[in-house]
């Protein structure tokens, strides 16, 4: 006769079984360790992302892996430089991570640089080399199962592919990288609020800075609103040099999203958010979290989302009908090509989706992103990846902007368009 007990410990390890699978297919088997190692011949054929890192984890006694997934005592910060191989021997959305070391920097992600910041006044040194002129700083806050190299590399990546015009600060914060370790990696993020809190204060206080966009995926999400809410309870408000902030598959309970965003207050950033109601390893987070819906993985089409987002003034972007080479489906913001370039050319400039400049093709629902056909001057909504926009501010003019275009048009577009 099975217990209670042993019957739920059952049903959770055939809940792991798939996500192991997929794990299995896509994780960092046959990856040599110590690609931190800095390589002379990286400085050839790609192009090099600098990036300041600071870190709550542990640092590691072996060079090549810099940090573990242990928790440290205090902040690190460290400077790194890492060659991307040229566009033509690369997809956009993907890590060439080295099959051996010294890595191949024509093929292959390489480490150039590794350089030690002791001091504040070295980060904002770093800072001011490395602020373009819009003076913007984007903080990357990486998820769940993530080792220090691949937040790095993860990170250089999308810095790269969206042509961040930002000065890129990353954020990695204690985990062991182990689907088992869930608790103590969300446990770690809580640790590590005060240190996030503490950076994204120091980006705001230099001077040199204009504006912060944060970019937060998965676990690191909770984080994120965490570091947040804090900020807003200590000094009264989020310093108002943090307008945008971007939750990509959002590893957050919606009913204790909805209590963070009450303290953060009507004054703080806007927020924009990524979900995929097929995303794998939020389905999987959602069964051991009490069965509560995770923020990332919601339908923003149905009620009560619907009313929320647009009294919050969110902007939701349903990536669901988006394909990626992520068996999870929970990395899609850093995979497509389509994703990595709007983040780039749209949310860290600071423009809501759905501004005056958008096409109407876009206020419907439809982002083609580069795919879009022109019928009769207004972007056709036939692509082969759309992403749903549903933004407060125009979701009311749906019918109005449809019946202005015409049926032919709507056919095409009835898939994505809220109902």
């Amino acid at each position: 006769m099975i217990t209670g007990a042993a019957h739920s410990s059952r049903r959770l390890r055939a809940a792991f079984l798939p996500l192991l699978l997929a794990l299995s297919l896509s994780g960092c088997a046959g990856r040599p360790e110590g690609v931190l190692i800095p390589t002379a011949s990286a400085a050839a054929p790609g192009e090099e992302v600098d990036i300041f890192v600071a870190t709550t984890r542990q640092p590691s006694r072996d060079p090549g892996i810099l940090f573990s997934g242990e928790r440290g005592q205090d902040l690190e910060a460290t400077a790194i430089t890492v060659s991307i191989p040229p566009d033509a021997n690369r997809e956009i959305g993907e890590v060439q991570w080295p099959k051996r070391l010294p890595a191949d920097p024509a093929t292959e992600f390489a480490t150039v640089r590794v350089e030690p910041v002791q001091t504040e006044k070295g980060a904002n040194r770093w800072l001011s080399k490395h602020l373009p002129p819009s003076k913007r700083v984007l903080v990357f806050v990486h998820g769940f199962n993530n080792r220090y190299e691949e937040a790095v590399y993860r990170f250089a990546q999308i810095v790269h592919d969206s042509n961040a015009e930002a000065a890129p600060v990353l954020f990695t914060w204690p985990s062991r990288a182990s689907i088992f370790d869930y608790n103590y990696d969300k446990e770690s993020a809580n640790y590590s609020r005060d240190g996030l809190e503490r950076v994204l204060d120091q980006i705001a206080d230099d001077p040199q800075v204009a504006d912060v966009v944060v970019l937060a995926h998965s676990m690191g999400s909770w984080l994120t609103v965490e570091a947040l809410r804090q900020m807003a309870i200590r000094e009264g408000r989020v310093e108002p040099k943090i307008r945008n902030v971007i939750l990509a598959s959002p590893d957050l309970d919606v009913d204790v999203f909805g209590q963070q965003l009450e303290t953060i207050g009507e004054d703080g950033p806007h927020f924009t958010l990524f979900v995929s109601r097929d995303d794998r390893a939020l389905q999987l987070s959602r069964r051991i979290s009490g069965s509560i819906d995770r923020l990332g993985q919601i339908d923003p089409t149905v009620e009560p989302y619907r009313s929320e987002f647009e009294k919050a003034g969110i902007t939701v972007l349903d990536l669901t009908a988006l394909e990626s080479g992520d068996p999870l489906n929970h990395g899609k913001f850093a995979q497509s090509p389509q994703v990595v370039q709007l983040i780039g050319s749209r949310l860290l400039a600071g423009q809501e989706i759905t501004t005056g400049g958008v096409a109407l093709g876009d206020r419907l629902g439809a982002i083609a992103l580069g795919t879009a056909q022109t019928v009769g001057g207004v972007a056709s909504a036939t692509v082969s990846a759309p992403i749903a926009v549903f933004d407060p501010d125009t979701r009311r003019t749906y019918g109005e902007q449809i019946n202005r275009v015409g049926r032919s048009i709507e056919n095409t577009i009835v898939s994505t368009v809220a109902q």
